[in-house]
Order: structure tokens, then C-alpha cells, then sequence
């Protein structure tokens, strides 16, 4: 059950300007307002207790009241607000257009549609939003469309890339790479109709060899659809040559 705690907008509380336990600045010694404080109930006692301390010994009228609801009403509460007006939509930080300022990927391999959260030179995570038109799904498959796991991880790749093609990083777009990938899973199957939200974070930096490592998860609906690995290539790669063994760790010695 939750507990709601109504503070009316008439009541004036007067309050020591020095009490460390004051509900309001030090500066003010009597306010009014308004507000609706939702609480479990295992907490509305204490509260509860503690405003009626507040009020007990003040002269000024002062009233509040304490309502308790069921969760079956706050989900009937729920459901006279119109579903299309219940949920907000993802943010913007990058929009299409600025995507596509950064990454080099045109139509039909542009596979991100919208960064909502970016940490420069340090993660991502942004949207794609799989549609029915999308030109993978005739052939993948007909009778039961799912996006290839394939292009989730390009997708996430791409991501990685709005992290690596910025001036904290070093990354360029003529000479950025998507070098490897590893311990990828594909947990779910995404269909049409899906969001596809990607993050992407950077985990590793050898700007001597070019090479970044980045971890990576897709969710829809909050579920993990896809994780892995991946491994980014910077500078004017011809060709890589061989993988060694550093201080215990595969790397990459990329051929200038």
C-alpha cells in the first residue's frame, strides 16, 4: 500500500532558523506550499510523526492530512491517463542530421537513428528504431521478419564510432575501422516494430597501435538482445599483420 502525505498550500509552519532539523532554508522562518509526497508505508509512520511534531506546539493553524491508496487505485489513476500521454519520449543529443555528420554511413547501412546519452570520448548510447521497411526483412525471413544479428552488431559498431570519430579520442573518419569482435551473445530475437537502444563504452585506449576496445549491449524494452566486445582500428591501416602477446594481453600490430 502507499501512503500520500498531502501538505495543503494554507499550512504555515514556523520553524527555528537554526534546527538542523528544520523542513525549510535557514534563511526562511515561515513558508507555504504545496506538495505531494508518496511514500511506502513502512515509512508514512515516521514522517507522519515527525510533521505533526512540527505543528503540534505552533500557534498559526496548520492542517494536514494523510491518505492511503491501494495499488489498485493508483493503477486506476494510471489508466484514465490516455496511453499516448503516459510515456515520454527518448531525448535527442544527436539528431540524425548531426549523425550523419560524423559517421560516413549512408542509406541502407545507416543502422542508428537517434543519440539520446553521449559522454565524450567516453560512451554512447543511442536509438534504432526497426521497421517492417527496413531492407533486410523480405529475405530475413519472410514469413517470420527478425533483424540479423549481424546488423545489430553494425549497429552497435556504429555507435562505437560516434564515441572514436571525436576530437577527445583522436579518431577520423577517413581512417576509422571496425577491427574485431568477441564473447558476443544474441539473446532475443528483434523484430519489427522493436526500439533498438544501443550503449556503447569505451574500455581501452592504445593510441600507439591505434586500437580501442569498447563493450557493448542492445536492449528492447529494457532486455539484453545483444552484448559483446568489439575492437576498433584508427589510423591509415594497409593491412594487419599479425597478434601478439604484450604484458599477457592479445593486441594488434597494425601495418602503416
Amino acid at each position: 500500500m502507499v501512503a500520500t502525505i498531502t501538505l495543503s498550500n494554507s499550512i504555515l509552519l514556523r520553524t527555528p532558523t537554526t534546527s538542523p532539523t528544520s523542513l525549510v532554508s535557514p534563511r526562511l522562518s515561515a513558508f507555504s506550499f504545496s506538495s505531494r509526497l508518496s511514500l511506502l508505508n513502512s515509512g508514512s509512520q515516521s514522517v507522519f510523526t515527525h510533521l505533526k511534531n512540527k505543528t503540534k506546539n505552533d500557534s498559526s493553524s496548520s492542517h494536514f492530512s494523510v491518505y492511503c491508496s491501494s495499488s489498485e487505485a493508483a493503477k486506476q489513476s494510471t489508466e484514465e491517463t490516455p496511453i499516448e500521454l503516459r510515456y515520454e519520449a527518448f531525448p535527442t543529443v544527436m539528431d540524425i542530421n548531426q549523425i550523419r555528420e560524423i559517421l560516413p554511413h549512408r542509406f541502407p547501412f545507416l543502422l542508428v537513428d537517434r543519440v539520446i546519452e553521449y559522454n565524450p570520448g567516453v560512451s554512447a548510447v543511442a536509438i534504432k528504431n526497426v521497421t517492417i521497411n527496413d531492407n533486410f526483412f523480405p529475405g530475413h525471413f519472410p514469413e517470420r521478419p527478425i533483424m540479423p544479428g549481424v546488423l545489430m552488431v553494425e549497429a552497435m559498431a556504429q555507435v562505437g564510432g560516434l564515441v572514436m570519430l571525436q576530437p577527445e579520442v583522436g579518431g577520423s573518419r577517413e581512417n576509422f575501422f571496425f577491427a574485431g569482435i568477441d564473447k558476443v551473445r544474441f539473446r532475443k530475437p528483434v523484430i519489427a516494430g522493436d526500439t533498438l537502444v544501443m550503449r556503447m563504452t569505451l574500455t581501452k585506449l592504445q593510441k600507439r597501435f591505434g586500437i580501442a576496445k569498447m563493450e557493448g549491449k542492445a536492449y528492447v524494452g529494457g532486455e539484453v538482445v545483444c552484448e559483446g566486445e568489439f575492437l576498433m582500428a584508427m589510423g591509415c591501416v594497409v593491412r594487419m599483420e599479425r597478434e601478439v602477446v604484450h604484458n599477457g594481453e592479445q593486441s594488434l600490430i597494425l601495418m602503416k
